[in-house]
């Protein structure tokens, strides 16, 4: 069985673990970070979102202790851990600061044969390929596709909705905006910030951000004229993200709609894309799996060409999800 190893031990890192446990899909040959491996443990036993391990979790010097997986760890504050020594195939890296080729490359320079980036890389040229479960994960490469970016939670939210409309009714233009969760990049109490906006409290105010997802878009659909725009909110996790959109081809609502439904139950999006029938607020979608939940009721048609879709999402455990199933694709 090829090794997968997760390097950034925060809340994609820890999520991911969860879901590749919890599902069965992989044991991690090794996790490393920067912190200490107690204190990990304990984050991993006990998550503010999530809430608790159901098995034991210890650790020690060499690692963790989960019910009965032992997965070693190491800390990667003055170099990578040897990859090639650990005879690791695919490096999962959620540090979220391997977005250029020179930081993912470093994971290969230490003998990983593959790197899965879980955010946005940059620019195309920073990745081999840009591949997302139900939307493009078939054209993998296992010889051209050796630093692979997964890109963002909202990317990953917006795409299968994107992919409905382009093959249904085409899009000439576009517009969407996400009301995202509060992250780690923000700050917990008013304080200069590298961004201005990111200076006030997060738990205290609705923060407009950018979303680097129009640019993800394109990586897969070049000719995609849509573009977007983010507002950080005091919630945890739980997002929504709404594209509204000119199309080529008239439509309906209920057209609309009946192509939702039916995406959402086949495949390619099956398991990726859910649909809500009833209305429902973001606490609903806590611990959901889906990348995408399109939020029925909220499906507008204005004079034919002008739609309107919502989808929510949990940010961080619907993307550790699709994160966890393309990291076992990627060895398979």
């Amino acid at each position: 069985m090829k090794k997968i190893a997760i390097h950034g031990f925060g809340r994609i890192g820890r999520s991911a673990l969860r879901v590749a446990l919890q599902r069965g899909l992989f044991t991690p040959a090794a996790i490393s970070d920067i912190k200490d491996v107690s204190t990990l443990a304990a984050l991993f036993a006990v998550d503010s979102n999530y809430g608790r391990w159901p098995e034991e979790v210890r650790a020690d010097e060499k690692g963790f202790s989960i019910g009965d997986h032992t997965i070693p760890y190491f800390n990667a504050a003055k170099e990578l851990p040897d990859w090639r020594a650990l005879e690791v195939d695919l490096v999962v890296d959620c540090t979220g600061r391997a977005t250029t080729r020179a930081g993912a490359q470093a994971h290969l320079d230490r003998g990983a044969q593959r790197v899965l980036i879980s955010a946005a890389s940059k620019t195309l040229q920073d990745a081999d390929a840009v591949l997302m479960a139900g939307i493009n994960l078939d054209r993998f490469d296992p010889e051209q596709h050796k630093i692979v970016s997964m890109a963002s939670c909202t990317t990953n939210a917006l795409a299968p909705v994107v992919k409905i409309v382009l093959e249904n009714w085409g899009i000439q233009h576009g517009l969407f905006s996400t009301i995202h969760a509060y992250t780690n990049t923000q700050s917990l109490t008013d304080q200069p910030m590298k961004d201005r906006r990111d200076s006030w409290a997060a738990a205290e105010n609705i923060i407009p951000s950018s979303s680097g997802a129009a640019k993800a878009l394109k990586f897969i659909w070049p000719e995609l004229k849509v573009t977007g725009k983010a507002y950080r909110v005091p919630v945890r996790t739980g997002s929504i993200v709404e594209l509204n959109a000119v199309t080529e081809r008239p439509t309906s609502r209920d057209e609309v709609i009946a192509a939702l439904r039916t995406a959402a139950g086949t495949a390619p999006l099956k398991g990726v894309l859910d649909v809500l029938e009833e209305e429902w607020a973001s606490s609903r979608i806590v611990g959901d799996s889906h990348s995408s939940i399109v939020d029925l009721p909220l499906v507008q048609v204005y004079e034919g060409t002008f739609i309107s879709v919502a989808a929510w999402y949990d940010n961080e455990f619907g993307f550790a999800n699709r994160l966890a199933e393309v990291a076992q694709h990627l060895t398979a």
